[in-house]
């Protein structure tokens, strides 16, 4: 997800449709103050969506009214960034100024998600003047226009006309621009002392050294649109006409960056914490309450980290037991696992096709088993694809990406591919229910679907996302989706590692561990492979605090379902349960809340 995106990080994935199919939803006003409300919300909306065309076509808004957003890319120099910044506070000042005692229940919901989202964008430029805390670093090894332009013109930006392939040239010559405003925000990060560690740097200069190195005419981005176009019948020289721009602006920008990249990467830092930056320590106590919406410390979450490895690892050990692997921690034993012939898929084309192949029958069996626990589970269809090759080296091992809303752009879960030994076949299961069914494109998919305001569609909360994800790793658990005792030990495994992360993010950004420490704590304990816990850890040093969202997600998830079972008793119901979904993302505390009303409507008290 781009460091930009509205209501998650600083810029707009909301947009009012100028496209009749994708007119704003709203709930029927039941309050007095429920259409202003939403007027104010439309207005907000409208204005995000000329701020960000990038973000109007991740979501297919670029349609109708909206297509001439389709040959933009978002304006990134310094007076849009605080023009757009000014515009969220004004709109933040006309939602507060709305009395909730006017509103429907519904509406009273969405001012007070709506109102904490926006203050939590707004928080990172007025208290540390940076874009994210979450995302500190301007450019790194996963963040940056280098890093997310090719895949964003080569995937995200449809083709289907001769208009879409105009439209994705006039991009393609802005993309030098855009990386020489990318290239000045560093510079100045950099004079702050606001850099990724020196080995982010190494790594963002050897992804920069792959994009730069083919001839304009055998870059993904010209090669991509001379591919697609062919593929629909669009005549013309697109790849010549791409490769023309991509020699004349865009190389020349890359340069100027790799050059300046170069030059702080002699002074970089050897630390990998987020604690050797000014303001280190407050950026990682905001970070971490952002990941989590909790106030929990870093010393409260490093022991609750502590204490759920030790338990995981007691119900691994059991398991491990039963398949004869008795010797070494539990750590060690994994480790033993993932190397066993049995579990390795050939390190060949074929094998990365078989890998994919059971990535889809795992998520298409628990799509059957879905009508036990969940009312009209969603039916929206889910591409898997490895991650691109130009891009795996820095790139996280697994991720999803929503729909566009007009259904122009299928949700698409990537695995990185670059090493298959990163991947034994007991592990992969829990993966695919984590990004596909019943994780990522369920809830995503049903939160795009349900009733409300279309604002409320693209809140973003990692402990809420990610903890659901989690949760629903457990959840194909109890439908029975696991096929063997070691795709259990799998899924087991899958919560070790995020349990691990809390000991990880905490040790490396409060207690000053170093990435060796970081790596060799992972290995040890969860038994991955050393090149994908060092690909782990070098993300959780550039990103502080996201890994967190996960367990402590996770754990409240549960938490809110056995406080509705102790409430409802007799009368609880895991698909009303699961309902909750359908809401959409919310803070923690307002999930447990919602859980809570609710089962005692069921309960009748």
């Amino acid at each position: 997800m781009d460091r930009r995106i509205f209501l998650a990080s600083g810029a707009a994935t909301a947009a009012l449709a100028g496209t009749p199919a994708l007119a704003l939803q709203a709930k029927p006003a039941a309050g007095p103050g429920d259409a202003g409300l939403n007027a104010i919300f439309n207005d907000v909306l409208m204005k995000a969506i000329a701020r960000s065309p990038e973000s109007a076509t991740q979501i297919g808004f670029d349609k109708g009214a909206n297509a001439a957003a389709k040959g933009k890319l978002d304006d990134r120099s310094p007076a849009a960034e605080a023009a757009a910044h000014a515009e969220t506070k004004a709109g933040l000042a006309r939602i507060e100024a709305v009395d909730p005692a006017t509103l429907s229940e519904g509406s009273k919901l969405d001012r007070e998600v709506v109102i904490y989202s926006t203050k939590a964008q707004l928080l990172p430029r007025d208290r540390f003047k940076l874009d994210s805390v979450m995302r500190p670093f301007a450019i790194f090894q996963q963040g940056g226009v280098y890093f997310a332009m090719p895949d964003f013109l080569n995937t995200t930006h449809t083709i289907a006309t001769r208009d879409d392939t105009e439209a994705l040239l006039s991009r393609l010559a802005q993309v030098g621009q855009a990386l020489d405003h990318n290239t000045r925000e560093q510079a100045e990060l950099g004079k702050r002392g606001v850099l990724a560690p020196g080995f982010s740097l190494d790594l963002t200069l050897e992804q920069m050294a792959k994009l730069r190195a083919p001839a304009a005419i055998d870059n993904s981005m010209a090669k991509s649109l001379a591919q697609r176009t062919a593929a629909k019948g669009i005549a013309g020289d697109w790849g010549s006409r791409a490769a023309k721009i991509i020699e004349t602006s865009l190389y020349p920008a890359l340069d100027r960056q790799i050059a300046l990249i170069k030059a702080q990467r002699a002074n970089a830092r050897k630390t990998a914490g987020v604690w050797d930056v000014p303001q280190g320590d407050a950026i990682y106590a905001a970070a971490l309450a952002q990941a989590t919406t909790t106030n929990f410390t870093p010393d409260e979450v490093h022991k609750i980290g502590l204490e759920e490895v030790a338990a995981i690892s007691a119900q691994l050990d059991t398991i491990l037991k039963a398949q004869g692997l008795t010797q070494g921690s539990v750590g060690a034993r994994l480790t033993a696992l993932n190397q066993r012939p049995d579990q390795l898929w050939p390190d060949t084309a074929a094998g990365r096709t078989e890998l994919i192949k059971s990535l889809n029958a795992d998520n298409a069996k628990v799509a059957a088993l879905l009508p036990r626990m969940f009312t009209d589970p969603t039916k929206a269809p889910l591409e898997i694809r490895a991650v691109p090759v130009e891009i795996q080296d820095g790139a996280s091992n697994g991720y999803y990406h929503r729909a566009a809303l007009d259904g122009s752009r299928p949700a698409i879960y990537w695995i990185n591919l670059k090493s298959v030994g990163d991947w034994p076949k007991y592990t992969l299961p829990s993966l695919t229910y984590h990004e596909g069914l019943p994780g990522h494109h369920l809830q995503i998919s049903a939160a795009q679907a349900a009733e409300g305001p279309m604002i409320r569609k693209f809140s973003f909360f990692g402990a809420y996302s990610e903890g659901w994800a989690l949760y629903a790793e457990q959840v194909a658990d109890e439908l029975g989706a696991y096929a063997s005792d070691l795709e259990r030990a799998g899924y087991l495994q899958s919560f070790l590692f995020r349990a691990a992360r809390l000991v990880i993010d905490t040790g490396i950004h409060a207690k000053r561990w170093s990435r060796e420490q970081a790596t060799d704590y992972m290995v040890e304990t969860v038994g991955f492979a050393r090149p994908r816990s060092q690909r782990e850890v070098e993300r959780y040093c550039t990103q502080p605090g996201q890994a967190c969202s996960y367990k402590i997600g996770h754990t409240s998830w549960v938490r809110a379902r056995k406080k509705a079972q102790a409430i409802a008793g007799t009368r609880f119901d895991l698909k009303r349960f699961h309902e909750v979904i359908r809401r959409g993302a919310v803070p923690l505390t307002i999930l447990e809340r919602l859980v809570e009303e609710d089962a005692r409507k069921v309960a009748g008290v």
